[in-house]
């Protein structure tokens, strides 16, 4: 019974306003994230959000270094911009330098066979246009089965597990958020490649506030600001 009470309760979370459709957007500016490693700020994860005619276009920025012992060990920057009409992905695009080494993504929906053609570094080929860019700007992440890389156009399965209400403090303010643990489905993947994330969603203002996830340190993604 107790088992069959929290499938209940996810469902009831999972069909709620939370899967609210990408013309949610439509009306941003702007999203910015920190990135912190360690408690300590490192970087930027920046969304530009533009409505041209019936196609909404969200331009990510992401620059980050990490030092240690004041020496630079690993840098990422990139750039990339996804175009969504009537609140469907119809392409993607993206470079990022990676400790100097390029990755990138090229991805187009194809209607005639109903499928997205990927040219990515890590990936090659058609996907189902179930997957979603794994970018933090959208909250429709956490009821995908599966997510696009957005640096390399990898794919890989993922579970969705929702933990429970909460309330975090950020930026000094006190938030009722739902808490979600996002992971990969193939556990058999290397643990440096799994999707191992803690993902806090803001249900009043329909948004993810705050990622966290531990890679040789623990990571967090905050939600800055705004409009």
């Amino acid at each position: 019974m107790k088992k069959l009470l929290i499938f209940i309760f996810t469902l009831v979370v999972l069909t709620s306003n939370l899967y609210a459709h990408t013309s949610h957007y439509k009306d941003f500016k702007k999203i910015e994230m920190e990135i912190l490693k360690d408690g300590k700020v490192i970087g930027y994860n920046y969304y530009f959000f533009e409505k041209v005619d019936d196609i909404l276009i969200i331009k990510n920025q992401i620059q980050f270094k990490v030092n240690l012992f004041g020496i630079e060990v690993f840098n990422l920057e990139g750039y990339g911009v996804e175009k969504h009409k009537d609140d469907k992905l119809i392409s993607y695009e993206s470079k990022t330098l990676q400790n100097d080494r390029e990755k990138f993504v090229n991805l187009i929906y194809d209607s005639k066979s109903d499928k997205f053609k990927i040219n990515g570094s890590s990936y090659i080929g058609l996907a189902d246009t179930k997957n979603i860019i794994g970018n933090w700007w959208n909250h429709q992440i956490l009821q995908a089965e599966s997510q696009i890389s957005p640096i390399s156009g990898s794919i890989k399965e993922q579970v969705v597990n929702f933990l429970g209400k909460e309330k975090i403090e950020l930026y000094g303010s006190i938030i009722e958020v739902d808490h979600f643990k996002l992971t990969s489905k193939d556990m058999t993947i290397p643990k440096d490649k799994r999707l191992d994330f803690d993902v806090w969603y803001d249900r009043e203002k329909a948004m993810i506030v705050k990622v966290a996830y531990s890679r040789l340190g623990n990571w967090e993604y905050r939600l800055k600001s705004y409009k």
